[in-house]
């Protein structure tokens, strides 16, 4: 193991971890409190379109997807704030088009040769490290718009109504938060996968969540818990010859259950 830490791309692999965890861990702890975990998981199907998107166009595939799962993000947010008893449905319907969008331009490009399980199930051992530069810059983005709008959002998550009440433009806060969460779906597109990432947005959210004395507690436990999980999900990959994507959800998954059992048998 300790050999593997002198090789560039475990290196990259480490910091993309961070990165990663800084954002799922912020976010995360937001779609968990709001109860956004399907239109999370919706938005982050999205994303295939522009991955599709990025490679039929020869673009580079982060900057792409990420305007191209933030406008998604955007509409979703038109169609679903005032009609909420239409949200699974929309989102349904989201799900699937970005998904077949995103195959569709993949099977159109020229030369077709994409690695569609890197972006299924992540490959963090392959993240360039221009793409942590980029992971770097998205994630002060989304710590600088959560530290200056903190009570907005505490207000939107806890009582809209109240929110409302002090003037907190509800509907474009609503937008903003999911476009934060396209944000962090495509930042950790390459790490875990856009089948798995759904559950390193909400896994340590949910641990964190038991606990917290605070929502910006939660986001902090939240991120310390993604950054474990990464971690030990790594070491297990290159030991034991997995996939690194797969082996970070399976620790994420064993810890949770193993929290809930043990608070099951404490309340027994």
């Amino acid at each position: 193991m300790l050999e593997a830490l002198s090789m560039t791309f475990f290196q990259n692999a480490l910091l993309a971890g961070v990165l990663a965890s800084v954002a799922c861990g912020v976010i995360g702890s937001l779609v968990v409190v709001n109860r956004q975990v399907f239109m999370a998981g919706g938005v982050a199907h999205a994303a295939y379109g522009g991955v599709g998107l990025a490679f039929y166009l020869s673009l580079p595939v982060l900057p792409c997807a990420v305007v191209f799962t933030a406008l998604a993000a955007v509409i979703t947010a038109h169609f679903t704030f005032d009609q909420r008893e239409r949200t699974d449905s929309f989102v349904g319907v989201l799900w699937a088009s970005g998904m077949a969008l995103g195959v569709i331009l993949i099977n159109l490009t020229p030369g077709y040769n994409v690695d569609l399980m890197s972006y299924l199930f992540g490959s963090i051992l392959a993240v360039p490290r221009s793409d942590l530069w980029i992971m770097l810059a998205l994630d002060m983005l989304i710590v600088a718009v959560i530290f200056s709008r903190y009570q907005d959002f505490l207000s939107l998550s806890f009582d809209m109504e109240f929110a409302r009440a002090r003037g907190v433009p509800v509907k474009g806060l609503y937008a903003l938060m999911l476009v934060m969460v396209a944000v962090s779906v495509v930042m950790v597109i390459q790490v875990v996968g856009l089948v798995l990432i759904i559950a390193l947005l909400t896994i340590p959210a949910m641990l964190a969540e038991t606990g917290a004395r605070s929502l910006a507690h939660m986001m902090l436990a939240a991120s310390l818990y993604c950054l474990l999980f990464c971690l030990l999900g790594l070491a297990f990959a290159y030991q034991f010859d997995l996939a690194s994507g797969a082996s970070i959800i399976a620790v994420a998954a064993a810890t949770y259950f193993a929290v809930r059992l043990v608070q099951l048998a404490r309340s027994r």
